[in-house]
């Protein structure tokens, strides 16, 4: 069974930096770490790896720092990566970033399941899993909890869904975003670290991925960011006299107002 795991490069603190002209986030390799969705999805990709055999590929699109990341998701059970990196890919938004992923999927062969966190943590869309599915053209289930099968070129999956859950099948190859529940992430090992620092990490440009440049980065992104800043914050306390009667009706006029 061969799987590809999604993973992502996210600020190691809240303290997020953005650039003052695109109002992008300012990726720096030395503050970031994989996003933490991600990592519950490659320990998904690796117990279906023990348990059906195959091979795991973890892929990501990012600055060249990001290779690091890869390295250690082979550290953890991975056997190689695919890093997608270029100037012309920068700034991007969903739809951007889901379409370079779909150019990167093909460097790693053939798959029958790809594997995404639900969402990243800095920025919470939980968009990238399904726009990929959609790129590839293969069916997706969101917010999976459980896999409880794979047979018969089909995988079924408990998915949380409204406070209950419910039970889907569908065929492969097809993408899953897992949640965080699904599992608890391993460690890497001494030899982990060995492998992911020998593993073969491929770094491929615009050139090699056949990208077109008006889909990547800034020019491919119809989000645009117009103006980002910190709300004002106050606080005052309001005194309301009268007795109960009285307090509970300045309460309403003050929640009518607000509303």
């Amino acid at each position: 069974m061969n799987i590809i795991v999604c993973i992502k490069q996210v600020p190691s603190t809240n303290e997020v930096n953005l650039d003052p002209v695109t109002k992008t986030i300012i990726r720096d390799g030395k503050q970031s770490v994989t996003n933490p969705f991600d990592t519950f999805a490659l320990e998904q990709a690796v117990q279906l790896k023990e348990q059906y055999g195959g091979r795991v590929s973890v892929l990501s699109m990012g600055i060249p720092a990001v290779e690091r990341l890869l390295r250690d998701a082979v550290s953890r059970g991975a056997d190689g990566g695919v890093l997608i990196s270029g100037r012309e890919f920068a700034g991007a938004d969903t739809l951007a970033t889901s379409y370079a992923l779909s150019l990167g999927v093909a460097q790693t062969g053939d798959f029958d399941l790809i594997l995404c966190g639900k969402m990243a943590i800095d920025g919470d869309t939980a968009q990238i899993g399904p726009e990929l599915a959609e790129h590839l053209g293969i069916p997706h289930v969101t917010d999976v909890s459980k896999i409880i099968s794979v047979e018969d070129g089909s995988v079924t999956v408990e998915k949380s869904y409204n406070g209950g859950h419910q039970i889907i099948k569908v065929k492969l190859p097809a993408l899953l975003t897992v949640l965080k529940d699904i599992n608890m992430p391993r460690m890497p090992s001494i030899a982990g670290v060995r492998r992911g620092i020998e593993a073969d990490i491929k770094v491929i440009g615009v050139a090699e991925s056949g990208a077109d440049t008006s889909r990547t980065g800034l020019a491919g992104s119809p989000t645009q960011v117009v103006r980002t800043y910190t709300p004002e914050r106050n606080s005052e306390a309001v005194v309301i006299p009268g007795d109960a009667a009285e307090a509970a009706a300045g309460i309403a006029k003050i929640i009518a107002e607000v509303l």
